[in-house]
């Protein structure tokens, strides 16, 4: 590692400054991601600003929407009697991250902020049509992701929760790499009054997205056999040791079908 100021500031206020005073300074939220790339050298910060002392973690329900903190870690998501009950599928997608270690240290705000194009939690945040709220706003999650590793937070911007529309019907498949975990391909499903997203993430490599046909068959039908039939091109698609492009978009439709007839 390079030489680092190590800061845990006691408000969420005192953290920001840090952070937009210094375009170099990075947030450690859970250091899953980022203490291995600091081990590598892949990133040299002036400061390093610990946001475990903030107490942005938990879970509540109002109404018909779940609120999680930014700092709650994965194994408490996926343990969680409320999530297990009205969103099934985020609570399997929380179980199935990681190993047991980072479950318990790696938390769902960081891998948002994160947004690597592999990680699980971004298609549970765009399926369920769900909002990052920041320090200083809203976003929608359909704004929130703009391509492989970059999101629309802005210099010294920190999540503090997440709201997740609870739907009537949610499932997550993924198809991982048996050593990283992480997805070759993840397919998160939502059935709402209103219609079903499906988002993927691990498959493009402009990171996740919504495959519209598909929510457009299963908002007619939610069941299997209605996507049996869509091809997902493989262009624009990752290709790598793991998987071709070609194979990733095979296994969008099978994933997908996997993940409805989980849901249905």
């Amino acid at each position: 590692m390079y030489d680092f100021a190590y800061q845990k500031p006691g408000s969420l206020a005192d953290a920001v400054s840090v952070l937009s005073g210094d375009m170099e300074a990075k947030a450690l939220a859970g250091g899953q991601t980022f203490i291995p790339v600091l081990k590598q050298r892949l990133n040299k910060p002036s400061t390093v600003v610990d946001l475990a002392g903030l107490g942005l973690s938990g879970i509540t329900v109002s109404g018909d929407v779940i609120t999680i903190g930014a700092m709650t870690r994965h194994a408490d998501i996926a343990s969680n009697a409320d999530i297990k009950a009205k969103i099934p599928g985020l609570a399997h997608q929380a179980s199935l991250i990681g190993d047991e270690a980072v479950r318990h240290r790696g938390t769902m705000g960081g891998s948002l902020a994160n947004n690597d194009p592999a990680a699980c939690y971004p298609s549970a945040l765009l399926a369920l049509g769900g909002t990052i709220k920041t320090d200083r706003r809203t976003i929608a999650a359909d704004d929130f992701f703009q391509g492989m590793f970059t999101t629309a937070l802005d210099q010294g911007e920190i999540i503090t929760s997440i709201d997740l529309p609870i739907p009537e019907k949610s499932a997550y498949e993924k198809f991982r790499n048996p050593a990283s975990r992480y997805a070759i391909v993840g397919v998160f499903v939502a059935k709402f009054a209103s219609g079903v997203r499906l988002a993927i993430t691990g498959a493009s490599q402009g990171g996740v997205f919504r495959h519209t046909e598909m929510e457009k068959a299963l908002s007619a039908n939610f069941a299997p056999d209605a996507i049996a039939g869509i091809v997902t091109p493989a262009d624009g698609l990752n290709g790598d040791i793991h998987a071709s492009a070609e194979y990733r978009a095979h296994l969008i439709g099978v994933i997908s079908k996997r993940a409805v007839a989980k849901a249905a």
